[in-house]
Order: structure tokens, then C-alpha cells, then sequence
């Protein structure tokens, strides 16, 4: 049987006569062998469904055990080429294991598929697990009506078409893989963006090193156009010490603090020629044929649910009723950004049935604001940072609709290697 139609010159088998002989396919440790009460702060990481990203490990803050259990459970460690699969749920995800993540474990909600490279190569096969037809396949013969879950029976007779040489097998996966080396370039490029952007935030605005520094006679680091712009002493307020000459302002203070509306029904349809419905626990989920009037830049986040994400929007778009809406903020949308990010909004909660968050609550929020010359050289960088990002994202959009154009034709033998090299070189990759 095959799930893809594939050339006639390819084989197809199944996934169990792929893997290795003992532990080609394997579940997680059950809960008994590891429990919450397990985890460490700093460890051996353990890799749970939530990071399994797109054919590719998430470290984001994996749970971590110490090197005694990770000794205990080594028979569920981790290798370059491995490929992680959501056992319950979302059953299509998977993440091939790279050297970074070499040692690591996996969780109970976790299957390791393990091939045998003399047969098959690991990136290629983890490609043919992210076709579109196989994984509707695999959310077809998941088992269970509320919670779809695949176990390694399943899994291990899962069809698997492939060019019989291994050479083949290699250069579709290096193809693909270069696009995702791509990808994955500007996300960390946009990772680290923001990270700079936060460390300024907090030395400026919360840690007030500049200040600090000047008051002890140490250098600020900074260009003297910039170290200027700051205090030489901290005075004390209604919040503590904050820069001598600043003022200690509430959120309401600086912005516009609302609600969004929800959409007509009837606009509540897809299409690519609308702006985003955006909804502050999730980000764009469907589309609406007119923007939300607000003034741009805006900061949105969660009101009803899910709580603690904050969206930077540049764009028209609409926002739902269960999001906070904060604008006019000029050039006080970078702080208020940063504000919100650093602090738990799950503190602010006064839901009982469920989280919420009122407008109220962030409208008292406080923020020490200094002066106009500074958040204009913050909000200068700020919008260089986002500027890039963007471009970044753009980046990859057009990456990713490559691959994914890519991808089936390439699984499927329809599209040669040499074509597929030249598209790569007239894209200029």
C-alpha cells in the first residue's frame, strides 16, 4: 500500500522493517517511572509534545532530570537522527533529534522512531513523515475518539515509499534541509534581536544600570550622545528609587487601554484579501473584510483565557473581544510592550471559572517613564529590532512556501534532483 503516489522504481515498506531491532519504535517512560516531582531545575532536558516544533526540537525550557535518572531511563535517551512523535493529541507532529539535543530523553507522550541508516536516512524519512498525505494518514488510523493517540503498533506499520538509493534519499533530504537551515538561521536571528531588545529594556527602565553607574563614577558603556540622556542619582518614590527627574506613571497614564469587538459572523470567513482576526491568546486565527479602527503601533494581549502572550501589531487587522487592546501609545509602545511581557499576567487574574484579566488591571499598571529625548532613543532601536524581525519573518514565509511546494514533489519522485537544485539557485539559495 502505498500513502503517497510515489515513482514506480521506489520502494515502499513498512515502518517496523525500517528500525532497528530493539527500540526502533518506542513510547516514553510510563508515569510511574517518572513523575513531575522528578524534575530539576538544571539536568538532562526531556522533551515533552509542546516541544516538538516544526521538524524540529523547541528549547524552550524542557523539563530536566538529574544524571541518576537519566542513568535510570537511558533506555528512552535520545541520538542525532532519531525522530520524536506526539503519542496523544496532535499525533502528526514530529521532530528529527539533532547533536545539540544528543542525551536528551523523551517523554511518556513521546514515540522515538530509530531507523536503520543502512536502509533508510533519518532526515529523509522524517521529511516523509511531514507530508501532507502522511499525516492525515496517521490522524486516520490514531485510535481514540477524544484524544487521538498512536502507539508503536500503529506507528510501525505505517507505509514508507523511498527511492531505494540511499545517495537520492540524502539529496532530497539535503534540498530540504537547506531551506529549513534557513529557516531556522532567521528564527535564532530574531531570537536573539529580541533578547538584545529585553536586555536593554530591563538595564534601562527596571535595573537602571546607567544611573547606577554614573552615580559611582563607573563609565555607562554607552555613547556619551546616550549616557547623557540619563540621571546621575536615583531618588526615592512611591515604588522605590527610581532616576532622579523621571516619573513614576500608570499604563492609562501613556495609552489607550480597550477592549476589541467581536467580528460580524457573517465577515468571519477566509480569505487572503483580509486583514487578520487576531485573538490575544492564539495570534491570527481567521480573517474579517474591514481592520478594527485603532492607531498603529498597538500592544494586544489575552483578556479571557489564555493568559500572558503580548502581540506587537504594525498591521490592520482586527482584534476580538477576548483581547486587550492598548494604542496610542507613541513613542511609550516600546515600554508598555516590555512592561507587559516582564510581569505574570496569570497574577492578575480575577476569573473563577476561568482566567481573566480586566482592562482595569492593566490600566493601573505602573511604569517609570523617563525622559521624552531617551524613549526616543529607545524607541529608535526598538523599531530598527522589529523592522529586522520583520524582514526575517518575510524570509521566512517565502522559505517555508518554497519547502512546502518542495517537498511533495520531491517525496514523490515527481520533481528531480536537478530541477530542484535549480529552483534553489534561481531563489538564490
Amino acid at each position: 500500500m502505498k500513502i503517497i503516489r510515489a515513482s514506480d522504481n521506489w520502494e515502499t515498506s513498512e515502518l517496523g522493517s525500517l528500525v532497528v531491532d530493539r527500540g526502533g519504535v518506542q513510547t516514553g517512560p510510563f508515569g510511574s517511572q517518572l513523575h513531575q516531582r522528578d524534575y530539576v531545575d538544571t539536568g538532562t532536558p526531556i522533551i515533552t509534545v509542546e516541544h516538538l516544533g516544526d521538524n524540529r526540537i523547541l528549547h524552550n525550557n524542557p523539563p530536566c532530570v538529574t544524571d541518576f535518572d537519566r542513568e535510570r531511563l537511558k533506555k528512552y535517551s535520545l541520538k542525532p537522527g532519531d525522530i520524536v512523535f506526539s503519542r496523544v493529541g496532535s499525533v502528526d507532529r514530529r521532530a528529527i533529534v539533532k547533536v545539540s539535543e544528543n542525551g536528551w530523553l523523551f517523554s511518556g507522550r513521546c514515540l522515538r522512531v530509530r531507523c536503520q541508516p543502512e536502509k533508510i536516512d533519518p532526515r529523509y524519512l522524517s521529511y516523509y513523515l511531514g507530508h501532507e498525505s502522511v499525516k492525515s494518514y496517521i490522524k486516520a488510523i490514531a485510535v481514540g475518539a477524544t484524544m487521538p493517540s498512536i502507539n508503536t503498533k500503529i506507528l510501525s506499520q505505517l507505509p514508507v515509499s523511498y527511492p531505494p538509493n540511499l545517495s537520492t534519499q540524502k539529496a532530497i533530504a539535503h534540498i530540504l534541509g537547506t531551506l529549513d537551515d534557513k529557516i531556522e538561521l532567521n528564527q535564532k536571528i530574531n531570537q536573539t534581536l529580541e533578547e538584545i531588545a529585553k536586555v536593554i529594556f530591563k538595564s534601562w527602565f527596571v535595573d537602571f544600570d546607567p544611573v547606577r553607574a554614573k552615580a559611582e563614577g563607573r563609565p555607562t558603556g554607552l555613547s556619551p550622545e546616550i549616557s547623557d540622556l540619563f540621571p546621575d542619582e536615583l531618588v526615592d518614590s512611591e515604588i522605590g528609587e527610581i532616576p532622579k527627574g523621571w516619573e513614576v506613571k500608570t499604563i492609562q497614564d501613556v495609552a489607550k487601554v480597550t477592549s476589541g469587538k467581536r467580528p460580524p459572523e457573517k465577515e468571519n470567513v477566509q480569505s487572503e484579501r483580509c486583514p487578520y482576526v487576531v485573538y490575544g491568546g492564539a495570534g491570527p486565527m481567521a480573517f474579517c473584510s474591514e481592520p478594527l479602527n485603532f492607531t498603529k503601533p498597538a500592544i494586544i494581549t489575552g483578556r479571557v483565557g489564555t493568559l500572558g502572550k503580548v502581540f506587537y501589531l504594525t498591521d490592520d487587522c482586527w482584534v476580538s473581544d477576548n483581547s486587550i487592546l492598548i494604542c496610542d501609545a507613541g513613542v511609550y509602545s516600546s515600554l508598555v510592550f516590555y512592561i507587559l511581557q516582564s510581569i505574570d499576567m496569570t497574577a492578575l487574574n480575577v476569573g473563577s471559572t476561568q482566567p481573566l484579566v480586566t482592562g482595569k488591571d492593566i490600566k493601573n499598571l505602573d511604569l517609570v517613564a523617563p525622559s521624552d529625548s531617551l524613549l526616543h532613543e529607545y524607541k529608535e532601536l526598538f523599531d530598527l529590532i522589529k523592522n529586522r524581525q520583520s524582514t526575517a519573518n518575510v524570509e521566512i514565509e517565502v522559505l517555508s512556501e518554497l519547502r512546502d511546494t518542495l517537498l511533495p514533489k520531491l517525496i514523490s519522485g515527481e520533481l528531480r534532483i536537478p530541477d530542484a537544485e535549480k529552483v534553489l539557485e534561481e531563489a538564490g539559495i
